[in-house]
């Protein structure tokens, strides 16, 4: 742009100006000890001047950000003209900053990312210089400090070097202009420095032609990856154009998930369509389907580590953890039918949400003459998809395979032939399970590393149909099981034998599961896999689990191979489960006296779980043991019903309760929300009415399967009736108690427990013990009135309620009652005659409490008391207390709320939506 003689003063800033040829381009200020020497005594990137003004005397100031720089002209007309031109450049660039990012300033090569960078010594310098290889130029530099100040000696343009070894610790950096003699610490340094240098020259003599035509794109000027600017290679089956850091770590994927080429060096592979694809493609449509759901504190920048690149792209390619799920997403068939109308069309990006979230490149078109998507899209012109399909053909995405398999020794092994799943021969050695074309063939189609898997599913009978195969009337595919990898991906599997299933299952099982938790080998699993997970006392850390469900138990192992309590899934206190967001879900299986959050990485297979579980944790039939539960082992809907009852309003007190009918459709209903799910269903008052309540309670136990009483032992219930002496009545009714299964035993407890209270009120409710008995006689034996019998066997258990369920004054079973118990139950019936007065009278309860409240450790200074409503969440106690502490919210401040229980032996953080209470 402009050069000439200046005098430039020396930085200790004497009065013997030096004679200096200075050049400006559009990069670097630099001068020279002579116009035509090559390599500079100093380099000023122009993105780094702040100012330029004259200050007399022909002279003028460059300002930079550290550091100014005097220069003396000889005459004004030249000093006005080099401060005119310098603060025109350095306004230029100050315009186009916005664009570029921190490590992104295209006015100086050495802000890109370094390749090489340190201390060595150079023959004519008494101190070591900083040196830095980056792209294709070596910078150097007198100190760290300087490098940080962007303030250089000079550069030295890599495409006319020659690099070579001359000692154990020196080498030479030959150019035509002059030879650079570097000697490092140590010989290993040396030849990191030599390889780091050999790549800048072999990086200076590519050819630009090909990256500067995709660079076109604007996406495409900074890595898909990090931002970092002028990317030189890409991605070609991913269409993403990356810089040399992240394309190391995606070589380490290797080439079925994404291969890596250069844009300057690997000059066949750069066809017409293929820069055509690039041109269309683009970073930012790749983007808009892998980096869909990135959370900011997982992204990367340019200046992120190389392990931070690595978790980083591992966690967007291998596992498509921040991919855009397109809505056919785990349905093989219809993304296989939607490929193959994608691809006849240029809607590239639907080809590529279809292709990365599981449609097969190979799958069968059912058209005989085009029988691949790629013959489909030649069909239809268009060139475009048929290169992408050509460079994805052997990628590892190719949807959930399916195969099959038999056992056979130590090298398991099958060949199945069916219409609807794949044919496919399968082996399982050293680790690997590998499926092939045919039992013919060596090289399989895929592979799936044990290492890698995180769940196995064996599915129930037909749980994917009845397929049959192809060659006869054999018996349809009703055994299959699922594999599901840390790839987000699920591959499924079929027999035609039970055995064979299990045989494969249990071989791949034992193959990935952790040796400290092989027993759990021996269950009969309907889900296993590994899941992170926190518990008790160590909240502050999640740890790597094994888990098991097995019917309604979910068996866990801990990381360190110690065994938890199995978690009884339907006597579940609460199940909570998040919502899949940027970082995690947790589903809270929260049972008596402890809380188990369970985190997932994979969505595929944690939804999977979430469902399973969920399913596991409700009803599942219209039996007694397969409702919902409390931990006393009676079904929730009849804890639920009879807890409303007893505590709403006019309840217990309720005239006709259960002889009068409720409303048919809204008993129809609510039995129909609580059998789906009790625990979901809070009865209120004002919602619900009583004799609606109490009719769904009579209608459970009249539809029971198996009825309260079961068919095996209701017929001698009856027949204890007929014994006239009533010790010996009750002493038989005391025996076929105790050979109830426990469910119908404590179920049965509890619901003459609850009948014994109504019958107390009697008098306001008109309910006594002999019209009891006539309404559910009939309902629990499920007779429709038509044998007597049945109220008095009722009649005689709310009679003699104490004398049957109390074998002695200290009850040794669940089920009994003590006088302990019994006192408990008279101070209730008590307190709601108490209430009921109050009530009456117009003189109501507040319900408020008076809670000691601690603000982040207990000490007197810090106790504050708060009256707490029976509706107050954590979230409004926090704010009560910061409030009055006067204390402000900052934007990062996170507050929680912990209840602690008497002996402070354990803590519990309440969610913020929790109530306090």
């Amino acid at each position: 742009i402009r050069a000439g003689w200046l005098d430039k003063n020396p930085p200790q800033g004497s009065y013997i100006y030096q004679k200096r040829w200075v050049k400006l381009d559009a990069d670097y200020l630099r001068y020279f000890d002579g116009e035509k020497d090559i390599y500079s005594k100093r380099l000023i990137p122009v993105s780094s001047i702040s100012r330029v003004s004259s200050i007399g005397d022909q002279k003028f100031e460059v300002v930079t950000n550290n550091r100014n720089f005097v220069f003396r002209a000889e005459n004004d007309a030249d000093r006005n003209e080099w401060i005119w031109t310098l603060q025109q450049i350095a306004e230029e660039r100050k315009s186009k900053a916005p664009e570029r990012t921190l490590m992104s300033l295209a006015t100086d090569s050495a802000t890109e990312l370094v390749d090489k960078s340190g201390f060595l010594e150079l023959r004519g310098f008494k101190h070591k210089l900083f040196v830095v290889v980056a792209g294709d130029k070596v910078f150097l530099y007198k100190n760290a400090e300087d490098y940080r100040l962007r303030i250089g000696i000079t550069y030295i343009e890599m495409n006319v070097g020659n690099v070579k070894e001359v000692d154990r610790r020196g080498f030479d950096l030959t150019t035509p202009y002059r030879i650079f003699s570097f000697s490092a610490d140590s010989e290993q340094e040396k030849e990191e420095w030599v390889e780091a240098m050999q790549q800048s020259i072999t990086e200076a003599l590519s050819n630009s032609e090909v990256a500067e035509r995709i660079w076109a794109v604007e996406s495409n000027r900074f890595c898909a990856d990090c931002g970092s600017p002028k990317p030189d290679w890409a991605s070609i089956n991913l269409c993403i154009v990356i810089c040399k850091r992240c394309a190391g770590e995606h070589r380490g994927l290797g080439p079925g998930i994404t291969k890596v080429r250069s844009l300057k060096m690997d000059r066949k592979v750069w066809t017409k369509e293929l820069i055509e694809l690039f041109q269309q493609f683009g970073n930012m449509m790749a983007n808009q389907f892998w980096a869909a759901n990135v959370p900011p504190s997982e992204a990367i920048s340019p200046t992120s580590s190389s392990q931070e690149r690595r978790r980083f792209i591992i966690a967007k390619y291998r596992e498509g953890k921040y991919r855009r799920y397109h809505p056919l997403f785990g349905n093989q068939e219809e993304l296989d039918r939607a490929l193959c109308v994608a691809v006849t069309t240029s809607d590239l990006a639907e080809t590529q949400a279809l292709l990365f979230c599981g449609a097969s490149v190979t799958c069968d078109t059912g058209d005989p003459q085009c029988p691949t998507p790629l013959a489909l899209a030649e069909r239809s012109g268009q060139r475009l998809q048929m290169e992408f399909l050509l460079h994805n053909k052997t990628s590892g995405w190719l949807g959930g395979c399916r195969g099959a398999g038999e056992s056979s020794g130590k090298l398991l092994s099958a060949l199945l032939c069916c219409a609807e799943f794949s044919q496919r021969w399968c082996t399982l050695q050293d680790g690997v399970l590998s499926y092939y074309e045919n039992d013919r063939n060596t090289v399989p189609n895929g592979e799936i590393r044990v290492e890698e898997i995180v769940c196995l599913v064996n599915n129930p009978l037909h749980a994917h149909g009845a397929w049959h195969s192809c060659s006869g009337p054999h018996e349809g595919i009703e055994n299959t099981f699922e594999v599901y990898t840390e790839a987000d991906r699920l591959y499924l599997f079929g027999l035609e034998s039970p055995d064979s299933a299990r045989e494969w299952l249990k071989s791949i099982a034992k193959s990935f599961v952790h040796p400290r938790a092989e027993e759990l080998l021996a269950l009969d699993f309907e889900r296993l896999g590994r899941m992170r997970y926190k518990g008790g006392l160590t909240l502050e850390r999640a740890q790597e689990g094994w888990f098991a469900l097995v019917g309604s138990t979910l068996h866990v192992c801990s990381e360190d191979g110690r065994w938890q309590e199995p978690i009884q899934l339907r006597k579940l206190q609460e199940l909570c489960d998040g919502v899949w967001g940027n970082a995690i879900t947790e589903p809270e299986p929260r049972c008596s006296g402890r809380t188990l959050y369970i985190q997932g990485e994979r969505k595929l297979d944690f939804l999977g779980w979430v469902h399973a579980i969920q399913k596991a944790a409700g009803s599942s039939g219209d039996t007694l043991s397969e409702q919902q539960m409390t931990e006393s082992d009676v079904p929730l809907l009849v804890d639920r019903c009879i807890d409303y009852i007893t505590q709403c309003g006019m309840g217990l007190t309720s005239e006709g309760i259960y002889r009068k009918s409720g409303q048919n459709s809204k008993t129809t209903s609510l039995l129909e929300v609580l059998q789906r799910d009790a625990r979901r269903v809070c009865l209120k008052e004002g919602e619900h009415q009583v004799d609606d309540v109490a009719n769904t309670l009579k209608r459970f136990f009249r539809d029971l399967g198996d009825g309260l009483f079961t068919q095996r032992w209701a017929p001698d219930w009856l027949w204890a009736t007929a014994l006239e002496d009533e010790e010996a009545k009750v002493g038989k009714y005391r025996q076929l108690l105790a050979a109830l299964p426990p469910v119908n035993r404590a179920t049965l407890k509890a619901l003459i427990n609850h009948l014994f209270r109504v019958q107390c009120f009697s008098g306001e409710n008109q309910m006594n013990t002999h019209n009891l008995a006539i309404v559910f006689g009939p309902t629990l034996f499920q007779t429709d009135g038509k044998d007597y019998k049945a109220g008095r066997v009722v009649e005689d258990l709310i009679s003699h309620y104490v004398e049957i369920f109390n074998v002695a004054l200290m009850a040794s079973l669940p089920w009994q009652v003590d006088d302990q118990e019994m006192k408990k139950q008279q101070d209730e019936i008590t307190a709601i005659m108490k209430m009921r007065e109050a009530s009456s009278s117009g003189t109501q309860q507040a319900g408020d409490f008076i809670c000691t409240v601690y603000l982040e450790e207990k000490k007197t200074e810090t106790e504050q008391h708060v009256k707490v409503s029976a509706t107050m969440t954590a979230e409004e106690l926090i704010f009560e207390i910061l409030d009055r502490r006067k204390i402000v919210m900052k934007e990062k401040d996170y507050w929680s709320c912990f209840e602690v229980n008497e002996k402070e032996e354990a803590e519990r953080p309440l969610h913020y939506s929790e109530k306090v209470l």
